[in-house]
């Protein structure tokens, strides 16, 4: 077997990063959903495909700049994230079912983006996919790069509010003690709807980096749970900057994996990677 040119392997790795920066960005609300409210929300993975589909309509049919489009999908899937944990709450779900009515809503929502756009294969085309910067013989396009941007200050941000901040300190106290939390004065329903709605949130910004660099086709939702669940468990659940750090490793790894020997052998190793670390420490998550 001959082995690839170093510059293709820098290449290579560099894309492994950018792509999980991308999941470590999806992986990040699922985490805290997951490790704070103890809810499975598949529905994460829909919201975000809802959140790429509508940066390109508004993209192509408005003309808005993609990135400005994150003015109105933030506050929008805030709402949508604190309606759908307003749901779960009144109807008492518990965690096993909470990602079992989030894959009914994952469901709905794929009939809705079939509905509206059709299962056709769709690409936004903006000003971004033709600016890339080159640094000797390697190429950083501009969406990959605003993506890795994105993942790392939401995660680092992320870190900081739940470290520093007062609202952090509540919403950190109310996942370990609720009873406690609550004795000290902690609102704990007002917290969870504000961490709902964060995490939404979060899965519309990720919506925008894939509209800005990857096809879209609503069946996609499917295909990266099985990775974004890699990378929450590998990070840590409610860990800001754990699903980064786990995405970027995962990332890199697959993209090494599909230039040094198949592109088929990019999920054994990823998912080879997850049972090492579990079998290792199996208190992981």
């Amino acid at each position: 077997m001959t082995l690839p040119s170093w510059t293709l392997l820098a290449q290579s790795i560099l894309s492994g990063l950018f792509a999980g920066a991308l999941y470590g960005l999806l992986g990040l609300g699922l985490s805290l959903s997951w490790g704070m409210l103890r809810q499975i929300n598949l529905a994460h993975f829909a919201l975000a495909f809802l959140g790429a589909y509508l940066t390109y309509q508004l993209s192509t049919t408005l003309r808005i700049d993609p990135l400005v489009t994150l003015v109105l999908i933030v506050p929008l899937f805030f709402a949508i994230g604190a309606g759908i944990h307003a749901m779960l709450t009144r109807l008492r779900v518990t965690a096993f079912n909470s990602m079992l009515v989030t894959f009914g809503i994952t469901v709905m929502v794929e009939a809705l983006l079939q509905w509206v756009w059709t299962a056709d294969y769709r690409k936004l085309e903006s000003h971004y996919s033709e600016l890339r910067l080159r640094v000797g013989p390697l190429f950083l396009p501009a969406p990959e790069m605003m993506t890795l941007a994105m993942g790392v200050g939401l995660s680092l941000a992320t870190w900081l509010v739940l470290q520093r901040t007062d609202i952090g300190k509540a919403l950190r106290a109310s996942a370990e003690d609720a009873s406690i939390a609550a004795a000290f004065g902690v609102n704990q329903h007002a917290m969870a709807l504000l961490l709902s709605g964060f995490n939404a949130a979060l899965a519309g910004v990720a919506g925008v980096c894939i509209a800005l660099a990857y096809t879209l086709a609503p069946s996609q939702i499917y295909t990266w749970i099985g990775v974004i669940f890699a990378c929450v468990m590998l990070g840590g659940l409610g860990r800001p900057l754990g699903p980064l750090v786990a995405g970027c490793l995962i990332g890199v790894t697959e993209a090494l994996t599909m230039t040094v020997a198949s592109p088929s052998w990019a999920p054994l190793v990823s998912f080879a990677l997850l049972m090492v670390v579990l079998l290792l420490r199996p208190g992981r998550i």
